[in-house]
């Protein structure tokens, strides 16, 4: 194999430690959480730690008959923030409701259009659950269209995580560049790419043999 350029493995190196200093801390949130989400640890405990209050508040029925404008007019006038979220409760009941979500608090919010009342049951979260839902806050869901992000922060947050996912694709490439790049490491790094590949696929395939 012939030696590449040294400006081009120059330019490699410093892409590499470089893309791996701007996302450590993203990574490390990830890391952190993803353990949070696969075991059920007593001190990270959020959801019997809760604290939920309700309200009810006079309003003015929104005239849309957008569901989304009608939900943004509701938050208005309540003085509500966040992502909306129509959950299948919400779908199914006479009345027009919906969940609005933001990382450490959540709202049910309820309308009452004969009373021109809305009632909203409040769920703030503690630290734990602020770095759970983190982990998973996207604001859409699978095969669900009535979901759309909707929340500027939402918006800004997804697209911090697909840069993350391209980061790391460019970390893993540029890694593979720089390992082939040395002569006297590719035998160790080519049992240890196939070691991580073998794992991978016995892993995936037990999976789907489970399932």
């Amino acid at each position: 194999m012939p030696s590449p350029p040294e400006s081009l493995r120059t330019a490699n190196r410093r892409a590499h430690y470089y893309l791996g200093l701007y996302f450590l801390f993203f990574l490390w949130l990830f890391a952190f959480t993803g353990l949070l989400l696969n075991h059920s640890w007593a001190f990270a405990e959020f959801w019997p730690n809760r604290q939920v209050s309700k309200f009810d508040q006079p309003v003015t029925n929104p005239a849309s008959a957008d569901q989304l404008a009608r939900a943004h007019d509701l938050m208005r006038q309540l003085g509500l923030h966040g992502e909306v979220e129509w959950t299948a409760a919400s779908a199914s009941s006479p009345a027009f409701s919906f969940r609005l979500v933001r990382p450490g608090l959540s709202w049910q919010v309820t309308l009452d259009e004969a009373a021109t009342r809305a009632t909203v049951e409040q769920t703030q979260f503690n630290a734990w659950g602020v770095l759970r839902l983190l982990h998973t806050f996207t604001g859409v869901r699978a095969n669900d269209v009535r979901n759309q992000r909707d929340w500027l922060p939402t918006v800004l947050w997804a697209l911090a995580m697909d840069a993350l996912a391209l980061g790391l694709i460019a970390m893993v490439l540029s890694g593979v560049y720089l390992w082939l790049c040395l002569p006297a490491k590719r035998l160790p790094g080519a049992l240890a790419l196939a070691a991580g590949s073998v794992l991978c696929a016995l892993l995936l395939s037990g999976l789907r043999w489970l399932s």
